[in-house]
């Protein structure tokens, strides 16, 4: 029993380490073995580093040639991978909605924008919002002096003032007849044409829309295309305004 004792009293003693020494205070905590330890090894892995790159150095190839080498370039003295200088693939929004949003999402919006379309082309009829003609229309006579005579007002059957109208142009039997419905001075002339003007603006604005989300769509689509573990082989690359195309491997159904 006193053995035991002894030993339980040994144990409940406190371990002292030994400190650095009054007229070495300033060089900080004394080193401990184990402090020594984690320094000699750090020490030692950069030496063997240090030693297999002299070796590696020593025995390169000067003939040695690797694809990379031309891919990367010194920069600060640190090897960097060059940016290739083509156009982007995909642009940092089609980045976003691809990551945030599901396809099923996508097409929605771009049916939901393809009805709006439909809807502002059907109360536009595709009219010049500035109302200039761009085609032409041509007239057929029978000699030169018809042609140096030739009175379009005339021939159209309508006022001189209505000839450059692409739409909305009564004859002058109309005109006699029934009375002019709509806006008449100059005014509401131009209210309504800077109105027009502004819808044909959205329409633009709406088609580019439903573009990039027909592209957007495709991209995914493609990217899940890809995830099937079928050959493949890409026929054309991806750019901002298209998907990728591949060819896959023809397989039959069972």
């Amino acid at each position: 029993m006193s053995s035991f004792r002894k030993a339980l009293k040994s144990r409940q003693r406190n371990h002292h380490e030994r400190s650095q020494p009054g007229f070495r205070k300033n060089l900080g905590l004394l080193e401990k073995k184990k402090d020594y330890k984690l320094r000699a090894d750090e020490y030692h892995k950069k030496q063997n580093t240090l030693t297999a790159l002299r070796k590696k150095a020593l025995e390169k190839n000067p003939d040695e040639f690797y694809f990379k080498m031309v891919n990367t370039k010194l920069q600060d003295g640190v090897h960097t991978i060059k940016r290739p200088t083509e156009e982007v693939e995909v642009t940092e929004e089609q980045k976003k909605v691809m990551r945030t949003q599901d396809i099923k999402y996508v097409e929605m919006k771009r049916v939901a924008e393809t009805k709006k379309i439909e809807r502002m082309k059907a109360e536009l009829h595709l009219l010049d919002a500035e109302s200039k003609q761009n085609n032409k229309h041509m007239f057929f006579v029978d000699s030169k002096k018809e042609v140096k005579s030739f009175d379009l007002a005339r021939h159209l059957d309508t006022a001189p003032e209505l000839v450059d109208r692409v739409y909305n142009r009564p004859t002058l039997k109309t005109l006699e007849t029934k009375a002019i419905q709509g806006a008449v001075t100059p005014r509401v002339i131009e209210k309504l044409a800077k109105q027009r003007t502004h819808q044909y603006k959205i329409l633009s604005q709406r088609i580019d829309r439903e573009k990039k989300m027909y592209v957007i769509s495709q991209k995914i689509q493609t990217r899940k295309d890809l995830q099937d573990k079928v050959k493949k082989v890409k026929v054309k690359k991806e750019t901002p305004n298209s998907a990728a195309i591949y060819k896959f491997e023809a397989k039959r159904k069972r």
